[in-house]
């Protein structure tokens, strides 16, 4: 037979409790009665859950035209919006439908952290708590405040920086410290996070370094220089920061890790990050607020990509680091071919350890001539040595008969 032609004046059936909220693992027991002015009994009904129907042995007739079903242990709902339990007459028409929400109340949210682009807005991010799955929509509201007064402002901006994120573009005060905290609420209900106490200028960061360039070191076949320019969004302000280079040849994705490759020369303080085996960089820590350094121990005749990132830190005297800014847009440059490989000339492992043991007594008989002794010896004369080892009019072959 064809299904029930319901008549838009009166609602066929009313199922009991409508739209009910439950925790998972309740059970619940519902009722559909179906309306006197329909002629329908008890044993013409069915019921669905999501499309599924279920068992009749879950069934309980209740009267002459009222049904119910029994659930138990209800697993957490499928869709945010509520699953849907609906009730049907024998020919599958639906007389009336309940949503069923079924979860967990939200989690005191946690991992608050935020930063500030260049003094200018803040963004923060957190984490839902421990599980974080509640099975029931779950609003997030970031609320701060100045501390000592001052009322709760709202954070309007959500999802800017990923799901659990929010962005605040304006009228923030600098030295001044903020209350910092978030409401998780849903239909079981309400969790707020610890409160983070911070300061904008805490909490900085900037646009990448600009004007980043890469360039050859003379002849020198091995190293190439790097040069930069300060954030320029803080250009006048009162600070100090430091920087980290990471690089890698043409043919490779993988950025080269610091420590075993040493920047040096013109960037004060240089040095390997020591934790090479955590982060792929080369670091450079650089409180003087220098702008270059040298990359050496290069491979001769390679193209190397190079990225610059900025940390600023004692913001007007602020006693915490900053936070890194993105990485600048790569920048190429290429290293000097070797003579060897102009030459063709690919010596075995032996020949090489006889090139490099030429090599050393040409260079220490070099400093004994100019240098007068071992007391000055350091990367900058050794550099001026590799430039008068380049530019001699001797050959290969000859090195190692300089007295």
């Amino acid at each position: 037979s064809p299904p029930l032609s319901v008549s838009p004046a009166a609602d066929p059936a009313v199922i009991s409790p409508q739209d009910p909220t439950l925790r998972i693992g309740s059970s619940l027991v519902a009722t559909c009665t179906v309306s006197p002015d329909f002629p329908l009994k008890a044993e013409d009904l069915y019921w669905t859950l999501n499309g599924r129907r279920l068992p009749a042995a879950s069934y309980a007739t209740l009267g002459p035209s009222t049904l119910s079903v029994a659930l138990a242990r209800l697993n957490g709902s499928r869709q945010q919006s509520g699953d849907n339990l609906v009730c049907h007459s024998r020919d599958g028409g639906i007389l009336a439908g309940s949503c069923l929400y079924v979860g967990l109340p939200p989690e005191k949210p946690v991992n608050i952290t935020c930063w500030s682009k260049n003094m200018k807005d803040l963004t923060c991010k957190w984490a839902p708590g421990t599980e974080g799955e509640t099975f029931l929509h779950t609003n997030y509201t970031l609320k701060y405040k100045r501390r000592w007064y001052g009322q709760d402002n709202t954070c309007q901006e959500y999802h800017t920086a990923g799901t659990y994120s929010c962005h605040i573009p304006k009228d923030l005060a600098l030295f001044t410290p903020y209350e910092i905290w978030v409401e998780a609420s849903n239909r079981l209900g309400v969790a707020v996070s610890d409160v983070v106490m911070l300061d904008i200028l805490d909490v900085v960061t900037t646009d990448p370094p600009s004007d980043v360039h890469v360039s050859r070191v003379g002849d020198l076949e091995d190293q190439l220089s790097v040069r930069w320019s300060s954030p320029p969004a803080l250009k006048d302000f009162l600070f100090q920061a430091k920087y980290q280079i990471q690089y890698r040849v043409e043919d490779s994705s993988e950025w080269k890790v610091g420590g075993h490759r040493r920047c040096r020369g013109t960037a004060r303080g240089a040095r390997g990050s020591g934790r090479s085996h955590l982060l792929p960089l080369q670091v450079v820590d650089d409180v003087g607020n220098q702008t270059s350094c040298r990359l050496a121990g290069l491979r001769p005749g390679t193209v190397y990509f190079v990225q610059v990132r900025c940390n600023p830190f004692s913001i007007y005297g602020s006693k915490k680091a900053g936070i890194w800014s993105d990485w600048s847009n790569p920048t190429a440059a290429s290293t000097p071919r070797s003579e060897r490989v102009a030459g063709g000339c690919d010596p075995k492992a032996g020949e090489q350890n006889t090139t490099l043991r030429r090599e050393l007594k040409q260079f220490f008989g070099w400093v004994k001539k100019h240098a007068y002794g071992c007391s000055n010896i350091g990367i900058k004369l050794y550099d001026q040595w590799r430039v008068w080892l380049q530019k001699s009019h001797k050959t290969r072959n000859q090195v190692g008969k300089e007295p």
